[in-house]
């Protein structure tokens, strides 16, 4: 008899946070057992040095608990020991590191799980680029649960880590105790945020890079809409918020809810951030009321990626609406309004499932679209346009009309695309390949249509697959097809000095050939190549020197000037046929110079444009990692 591997492995982490256990009516609600997809020796993988020790470590994910403050390293836990294992876990407990270990490793690994089910592909992070500016192969994102002796957590591209710290509540706490410590690796909703970040930037680089507002927006409010929705797959917590508030989702609820205890502890007096309301002067919570003036107010990526996370929040509720109005006619007789009192307990577990299957659909069409997005300078209506896309492409039919609750939401909040003249379902759909345009892809590419495939491998095939791609497009014959797709091949000529060369010739840049395999309607497969393609030139703050560097003859070594405009465009390709199914390009190409001078003056005027999301100059008075300050309390 063939012995085979469990598909998952049982453990329990913090429901929310350990906040939930310091309140008698929610005490109940304060442990989840995940199910977290089986890795055949999650466990210690040895020892680095005698005093270094990993653990647990898998095929995405190292924990490394080494507190710097004190210069301890943590015993790591062995989660294939057999009491362990017996046990689904260690004990929740704020004061055992060994679960801390636990938590972080087992959040982040659903999470992960949540992004390949999405993208049909496993999950690769982002290489990292050494000194000769050839990249390498990143195995592992490191886990680091006690890093930092302060209230802060952030994803360092550098390391190829996360780093989650601990601080102590203040004296003059009135929400927690003082002197309790907070521990943000204990925070279901900071770790899957965080490894939100990480999955992101191993799928766009590009996309921390400040171009415009929306951009580092984007960054931030896509992590929380991970975060908030991967709530609703608590069954517990989800049935007893649905019973408080009588089904109705509008009003205050901790499924809406980030870091509860992180915003308590920080003095906040509620959560961190919160995707339905506020808590106005006074004390009182008060519901959003979507306003388009928000968008234009804002400034900061936090503000902004808070519209975006009410934007999608609103257009879920849109769609549990729609989905319970039956089970809430009948349970009204008809009238519409519920009897007085606690709900039915079937009532609850209907409405319960109903949410989370909307979650979960919502959540799969937020990160499906992002394969969908141009790979630079990318926009909230570009999002927008993505999840339509996506979703029109996977399921041609809406059968509960999710797609016109997203472009509601998204306008009644002021996100609506560039350069689209029908404002309409069909319109926000992104241009259709055509037949017309020829092969994008030479034969013998080979797509991975196998998600068991060794990562490493998938990494060097995705490697190899960009620069077959570069040398096919790069072909006189194909100057046609770069043209349809926003690629500046200088066929006709007219390109400025300033646009990266090769060879005499604008230069492209295939980022990356990923294979997705998606599931649609009647179960069926689909098969495509996602392809990513960059053009750059350098640009100058004094339009008069841009005017001459413009003018002056193409070098293969250009002037590093005062910034790097980039254009570029995202192809989903049929591997069989070899043609393009869909374009998302950015406005314009590499030499429009109406596009150059909005991104001179975006950088000009905003105080955050100079940095990307991890990011920035290093300058008296800077941080080196923007993104922690982003982070920081």
């Amino acid at each position: 008899m063939v012995r085979r591997s469990p598909e998952f492995r049982r453990l329990r982490v913090y429901a929310i946070d350990p906040s939930l256990a310091a309140q008698h009516e929610t005490v109940g609600l304060n442990e989840l057992t995940l199910m977290v997809p089986w890795e055949s020796n999650p466990a210690i993988e040895g020892v680095l040095s005698p005093t270094r020790m990993l653990g647990p470590v898998g095929n995405y994910l190292e924990v490394v608990d080494f507190d710097p403050a004190s210069g301890c390293y943590y015993a790591p836990v062995d989660l294939n020991e057999t009491f362990i294992l017996a046990q689904d876990g260690l004990n929740p407990s704020e004061l055992n590191p060994q679960f801390h270990q636990q938590m972080v490793y087992a959040v982040a690994m659903t999470t992960i799980d949540q992004f390949e089910r999405a993208l049909g592909r496993s999950a690769l992070w982002a290489p990292r680029q050494l000194p000769d500016s050839s990249v390498e192969y990143v195995p592992r994102l490191r886990l680091y649960p006690h890093a930092l002796r302060e209230a802060n957590a952030y994803y360092n591209p550098d390391k190829k880590a996360v780093l989650f710290g601990y601080f102590q509540v203040a004296a003059n706490s009135t929400d927690i105790a003082p002197g309790t410590t907070v521990f943000t690796c204990l925070s279901h909703d900071v770790i899957a945020h965080e490894v939100t970040h990480a999955l992101l930037d191993g799928l766009h680089r590009r996309f921390a890079e400040s171009t415009n507002p929306d951009v580092l927006g984007l960054h931030e409010g896509f992590a929380d809409i991970v975060a908030i929705f991967q709530h609703f797959s608590n069954p517990d917590v989800l049935k007893e918020q649905i019973g408080r508030t009588r089904g109705d989702l509008e009003q205050q609820n901790m499924l809406a809810q980030l870091a509860q205890q992180f915003g308590r502890a920080t003095r906040r007096g509620a959560a961190l951030r919160d995707a339905l309301g506020y808590t106005d002067g006074k004390g009182n919570w008060q519901r959003y009321k979507p306003n388009p003036s928000y968008l234009r107010d804002a400034d900061e990526p936090h503000e902004r990626g808070a519209i975006l996370v009410a934007a999608v929040f609103d257009a879920f509720l849109k769609m549990y609406k729609s989905r319970i109005v039956d089970l809430l006619r009948i349970a009204s007789q008809g009238s519409g309004l519920l009897p007085a009192g606690e709900l039915n307990a079937d009532l609850v577990n209907r409405l319960a499932d109903e949410a989370a299957k909307t979650s979960g659909h919502v959540l799969q069409m937020c990160i499906r679209a992002l394969d969908y997005c141009p790979p630079v300078n990318v926009t909230f209506g570009d999002y927008l346009r993505a999840i339509i896309t996506a979703d029109t492409d996977l399921y041609p039919v809406d059968e509960h009309n999710y797609r016109t609750a997203m472009m509601q939401s998204f306008f009644l909040f002021g996100i609506r695309p560039r350069a689209v003249r029908n404002v309409s379902l069909e319109g926000l759909v992104l241009q259709e390949g055509s037949s017309d345009l020829g092969e994008a892809v030479p034969p013998g590419i080979v797509p991975d249509l196998d998600n068991e495939i060794d990562r490493k491998m998938a990494y060097d095939r995705m490697q190899e697959n960009a620069s077959k791609v570069h040398a096919w497009l790069a072909r006189p014959e194909n100057a046609k097809l770069l043209q349809a797709i926003g690629i500046v091949s200088g066929a006709d000529g007219k390109v400025p000095g300033t646009v990266s060369r090769k060879k005499g010739r604008p230069a492209f840049e295939v980022h990356s050939v990923r294979t997705a395999l998606r599931r649609g309607n009647k179960t069926n497969l689909v098969p495509d190549l996602v392809i990513e393609i960059t053009q750059r030139r350098t640009g100058y703050f004094e339009p008069q020197q841009q005017k001459v560097a413009d003018k002056g003859k193409p070098t293969a070594k250009l002037n590093r000037g005062d910034f790097t405009f980039r254009r570029g465009c995202t192809l989903i390709v049929n591997p069989r046929t070899r043609e393009i199914r869909w374009v998302a390009r950015t406005d314009k190409d590499i030499c429009d110079d109406g596009e150059l001078d909005a991104l001179r003056q975006f950088l000009l005027g905003s105080p955050i444009s100079m940095q990307d999301a991890f990011h920035g100059p290093v300058a008296p008075g800077r941080v080196s990692n923007p993104f922690a300050a982003v982070h920081r309390d």
